[in-house]
């Protein structure tokens, strides 16, 4: 194990050999890394915090640290970590509450650009992009596959649909869809499909020819949201039904 003499690592602290553990790091002794993980230098983990395997950490996040939350009263809630994430510098994700399930969790294959904060009892899923000082506050949930722009706050309970990209300086205060684009740029409104995304990730013309179809239903067509709903029932494919249950189980209403 490569741990630098000036690091801290606290008795109970569950560490493989395989890591490397950098200049002036803090453990707490209720962390538990996974194989290959790598602290470059000033690091905190701290709190009930479980991290997967090759996750790489840059100087000064902050890692399982209390939430920033009045009513937190030391409570032993947790954060949960995937496999192959990259931390950048001054990350920071808070760990649970009890009133909003004692849990954050961030899913695998993730890059946080520096400065961006994941919130207390949030749930962030996997290959996703979070950039510099992209903001959630608590309980927000991310889908799969979303990539949320710079400087971008999302509210308290908002989800974000897999597949969306938000553009740099958005204000995020409700849900937003699946697959979509959203941007300031476009007074805080979707847009249209997130097109290159989805050719990136594999989607087949026809897959977006029939997403672009449900699009025009709910953006561009003079209908209101249950007048789209109905007209994408005839549509084919999982895709089109998936963005149909979002909208139907949104609780605080969806970015159109």
């Amino acid at each position: 194990m490569s741990i630098h003499p000036s690091a801290i690592v606290a008795a109970g602290a569950r560490i493989p050999a395989s890591c490397t553990i950098g200049p002036y790091c803090t453990i707490g002794p209720e962390v538990e890394l996974g194989e290959e993980c790598n602290l470059i230098s000033h690091v905190v983990i701290d709190g009930r915090t479980r991290i997967g395997s090759r996750n790489t950490f840059y100087p000064f996040c902050s890692i399982g640290v209390a939430p920033q939350d009045l009513k937190y009263k030391g409570e032993p809630t947790e954060t949960i970590l995937g496999d192959s994430n990259t931390i950048r510098e001054c990350v920071t994700i808070s760990r649970g509450t009890t009133g909003g399930g004692g849990l954050t969790r961030l899913g695998s294959g993730n890059l946080l650009m520096a400065y961006a904060h994941v919130g207390h009892d949030s749930h962030v899923g996997s290959r996703c992009i979070l950039a510099n000082s992209a903001t959630l506050a608590g309980h927000v949930t991310i889908q799969d596959d979303v990539t949320l722009g710079a400087f971008c706050p999302v509210h308290q309970h908002c989800v974000v649909g897999a597949h969306a990209f938000i553009g740099g300086g958005t204000i995020v205060t409700q849900d937003v869809l699946p697959f979509s684009l959203t941007s300031a740029h476009r007074e805080n409104k979707a847009f249209g499909i997130n097109k290159v995304g989805l050719e990136r990730k594999g989607f087949s013309p026809q897959r977006l020819q029939r997403l672009q179809k449900a699009y025009r239903y709910l953006l561009a067509a003079k209908l209101n949201t249950t007048q789209a709903l109905e007209k994408m029932r005839a549509l084919e494919g999982e895709d089109v039904a998936q963005l149909m249950r979002f909208i139907e189980s949104s609780r605080r209403g969806v970015i159109k």
